[in-house]
């Protein structure tokens, strides 16, 4: 009789020797791994992983599999980025079955892009799984849905950390202040003055919720809700450090609902929680 895992896996793909395979491995719990970046750490013979992937999700790789550390992190010592990629390709080239395991999804901010375009350069097999983005994820976990028909019909999801370490001089912030009904942003602690400074300058309310949810889904969970003028006072009496996403918009007062995860069983809604701030849709039916 087929096993449950065997039924699962059956038609999967099979990871091929000199093969790579780019994969999310989302925020942080490992119950958010996809059934095929499950399936890739049962094959793999090297898995190199970033720094943004939990030992939990690390614990499913098969026996004897070696497993090696390019963790990128802001501030601190960092395999370079071309380093990274042109390991990838040394593996392959020596026959093994490669996971490059990333934290939430290879191409949202992973340098994913990058690391395959190099695969290609050297001629070098490779598949793309992705996974649950910790600006999505992440932000479930918090209780912060980044839509809901009744605050926002668009969402901008950015980096606050450019590749030379400061804040991205190709972002139109007065653009993005302007235009944005919701805000995600990926890598903004370091700048996270400058970016709000920014966007109040180009008119975005100093009274506009935010929040800061730093180790997402994972145990380590920290939220902390604020506005777009008092969150970095807030942020730095909070102590709270990255990883972190920040979200700014009309949808962080529907965490005062739907904080799934901290709340009590049995809590029921005692008030509207978007209230005065309700915005009125003519066509919300």
């Amino acid at each position: 009789m087929i096993d449950g895992w065997e039924k699962l896996t059956a038609g999967l793909p099979e990871m091929q020797p000199g093969e790579v395979w780019l994969v999310g491995a989302g925020p942080g719990d490992p119950g958010l791994l996809t059934l095929h970046a499950i399936h890739a750490l049962t094959q793999a013979d090297v898995i190199v992983h970033d720094a943004l992937v939990s030992d939990a999700c690390l614990a499913l790789a098969k026996e004897g599999a070696r497993i090696e550390y390019a963790g990128k992190r802001g501030g601190k010592p960092s395999a370079k980025q071309r380093d990274i990629s042109l390991r990838l390709v040394e593996l392959a080239q020596a026959g093994g079955r490669v996971l490059r395991l990333k934290g939430g999804d290879p191409f949202v901010f992973g340098r994913g892009g990058e690391e395959a375009l190099t695969l290609v350069e050297h001629n070098v097999g490779f598949r793309v799984v992705p996974g649950i983005t910790a600006g999505i994820g992440g932000l479930a976990y918090a209780g912060i849905p980044v839509t809901h028909r009744e605050t926002n019909y668009s969402v901008t999801f950015l980096t606050g950390h450019s590749s030379s370490g400061l804040v991205p001089d190709r972002i139109d912030w007065d653009g993005v202040a302007r235009g944005s009904e919701v805000i995600v942003m990926y890598m903004a602690i370091k700048h996270i003055e400058t970016i709000f400074a920014r966007l109040m300058q180009a008119g975005r309310r100093a009274d506009e919720a935010v929040a800061f949810v730093t180790d997402a889904s994972t145990e380590r969970q920290r939220v902390l809700v604020t506005t777009l003028g008092a969150g970095v006072a807030d942020l730095r009496a909070a102590g709270l450090e990255p990883p972190a996403i920040v979200v700014i918009g009309e949808v962080v007062h529907l965490r005062e609902a739907l904080d799934w995860l901290g709340a009590a069983e049995g809590r029921q809604l005692a008030h509207d929680p978007l209230g005065t701030r309700r915005i009125v849709r003519k066509d919300s039916a």
